[in-house]
């Protein structure tokens, strides 16, 4: 067959899912596949696909991809594309009418939010039944999707994200880390406590600035600095409401000159160096993406016990808490703040883990040999 894919996403927002094709691409390549892609005009998608070096097939809106379907499968066949893979449930709409139009087309589908509700009515039973796979990021995800979509658990695979451990290899010098340090307005002997991600209400922040509270309470002798990684701007995907109560929280609590509100940050694997022990306390993480490269990094993970993080996280590589609990994220913070060989000895474990389970180049060799799988296997 043609190893080429289209991969569709029309989304103007900026996370994981919209991240997702750009960073497969290269990937797939060196796989020795054609990636194509269709996104918004402007978008960020869009902009990131250019930049992993294709030029995307671009619509204005999700409802002029609609009225441009002579136009996308045109491209289609003179491209010779016969894979279709979604990612925003919104766009199998789309994806389900060009391969009813197309009938050799092969669609698949990955659920990177975690499915919350049914979606079992006629339009998805007729949208969902186009999809030769469906592609869960984890366990807890492919059980919500096992309960929600309409399809039978032979089309439903989990699929575990992965990334190019390499990429977070330690590469900084002893002076650039210090730097970086410095930079970040770590004090020179603290140990940095970073949490990154959207500033959003799910992603656990509040609970965590309640923790170092708790933190520098309980153990007045430990030198820490947190750090807040992610955009302080809607436009940079975070809620901007939320950023301006955390900054009050932080205020309140005595914490200012102990909390760095660092902004989005293009260069996160070298932030990791920065920092000494990565939080997590996200409420329902569908995967955690940022989890698996922390643990690259070789960084001491302290993730929430909920959704799919206790899934890459055990006692051998992390610690759990519950994201509700700021006091146990505070033991556990407290813990190991206070022992550099036993955050050593986890970040060890970590790298071993993800270099084991976890890697992109394992990823999409199981992704393209659904791509290219015998198209008679499934039934609709």
């Amino acid at each position: 067959m043609s190893h080429k894919v289209m991969h569709i996403c029309l989304s103007h927002g900026w996370g994981g899912l919209e991240m997702y094709p750009s960073r497969i691409i290269p990937e797939l390549k060196r796989q020795g596949w054609e990636p194509h892609g269709l996104a918004l005009s402007g978008s960020r998608v869009a902009a990131s696909l250019e930049e992993a070096g294709i030029t995307p097939l671009q619509v204005p809106t999700q409802g002029r991809a609609l009225l441009a379907m002579a136009r996308i499968l045109a491209y289609l066949k003179a491209n010779d594309i016969r894979v279709l893979h979604c990612h925003k449930s919104s766009d199998l709409r789309l994806g389900a009418l060009l391969s009813t139009l197309r009938p050799e087309l092969r669609l698949f589908f990955t659920d990177h939010m975690g499915v919350t509700r049914p979606k079992k009515d006629p339009y998805h039973r007729w949208a969902y039944g186009r999809v030769t796979r469906l592609f869960a990021i984890s366990e807890a995800t492919r059980q919500r999707n096992l309960a929600a979509f309409p399809l039978p658990a032979a089309r439903i695979r989990r699929l575990y994200l992965g990334i190019d451990p390499a990429v977070y290899a330690p590469r900084l010098s002893s002076e650039a880390r210090e730097a970086l340090r410095r930079e970040l307005g770590l004090p020179e002997r603290a140990v940095a406590i970073g949490l990154p991600g959207r500033l959003t209400p799910g992603k656990g922040q509040a609970a965590w600035v309640e923790a170092l509270a708790l933190l520098a309470d309980g153990w007045p002798d430990l030198a820490w600095h947190g750090v807040l990684i992610g955009g302080l701007t809607a436009g940079e995907g975070s809620n901007e409401d939320y950023v301006a109560a955390l900054r009050e929280r932080v205020a309140a609590l005595g914490l200012e000159g102990r909390v760095t509100f660092a902004g989005f940050r293009r260069d996160l694997p070298r932030l990791f160096e920065a920092l000494d022990i990565v939080c997590v306390p996200s409420r329902n993480e569908a995967f955690g993406l940022t989890v698996i490269e922390a643990m690259a990094a070789g960084k001491a993970v302290i993730g929430a016990d909920s959704g799919a993080i206790p899934e890459l996280i055990d006692v051998d590589n992390g610690r759990l808490a519950s994201p509700e609990a700021p006091d146990a994220w505070a033991g556990a913070m407290a813990e190991l703040a206070a022992d550099e060989g036993l955050r050593r000895r986890l970040g060890e474990s970590a790298r071993r883990r993800i270099r084991k389970d976890f890697t992109l180049e394992a990823h999409v060799t199981a992704l393209i040999e659904e791509y290219a799988g015998n198209e008679g296997e499934l039934e609709r």
